[in-house]
């Protein structure tokens, strides 16, 4: 069975919000939703989202800031803006903070999904498509299964790439030790373990040492990060 998609809704309007949310449902799409800029930004950093339902209007920060913050995170999540902004002005500028479509308000539901639907499919053919992963200074090449520091060749178990490769398609975000276990080891985690923090040592020993701009960072009480300077 296919996996759920999961969707991020920004809408500071209660209404629209859980309607939104009730109808991704009925279509097997998971959703969450955040009513204010902030808390979609905090959600973000620590939540994997396939796409992204954006609000200009919010109360305390612009739609467009928020969309400028996740596109610093990740620049190939697709983002749509659906908002009662509908001027020029308003669509260049939410295209040019990354925003990849824009809808106006009053909106039909099976229009947006139609366009949810396209972005997903969109992304997750150029996803399929990419073969490197980099961040700074740090190549991963997928094809041929090496990783690459200013141009310098590291040598990874299969293991240490999969995890270094966990890492890197999920950087600026924390990822917890169980999310490491499920998704690297596809095993439950059992607290009392450490391979999880053996792994992540191994690692950093091999990307990290000797490099002044560390990339794998640990979030105490929560997991690990790995993002650039």
């Amino acid at each position: 069975m296919a996996e759920q998609k999961k969707v991020l809704i920004v809408e500071d309007e209660f209404k629209v919000a859980t309607f939104i949310k009730k109808g991704l449902l009925t279509q097997n799409l998971l959703s969450e939703i955040a009513f204010t800029g902030l808390e979609a930004i905090d959600l973000f950093k620590t939540k994997h989202f396939d796409l992204v339902i954006l609000d200009i209007g919010l109360p305390d920060i612009s739609g467009l800031e928020v969309c400028n913050e996740i596109r610093k995170i990740s620049c190939k999540v697709p983002i749509l803006m659906l908002t009662a902004m509908g001027s020029l002005n308003d669509k260049l500028s939410g295209f040019e903070v990354g925003t990849n479509d824009y809808m106006v308000k009053p909106f039909d539901f099976m229009e947006l999904l139609v366009r949810i639907r396209s972005l997903l499919k969109y992304c997750n053919d150029a996803t399929e498509k990419m073969n490197i992963i980099n961040v700074s200074d740090l190549e991963l090449d997928l094809n041929e299964k090496i990783a690459r520091r200013s141009g310098n060749e590291i040598e990874l178990t299969a293991r240490e790439f999969s995890l270094l490769e966990y890492l890197m398609i999920n950087k600026g975000k924390v990822v917890s030790k169980v999310d490491i276990a499920e998704n690297v080891w596809d095993i439950n985690f059992e607290t009392h373990t450490n391979f999880v923090e053996v792994y992540i040592n191994y690692i950093r020993n091999k990307i990290d040492k000797g490099y002044s701009n560390k990339l794998i960072h640990t979030v105490i009480g929560m997991g690990y990060m790995l993002k650039q300077k």
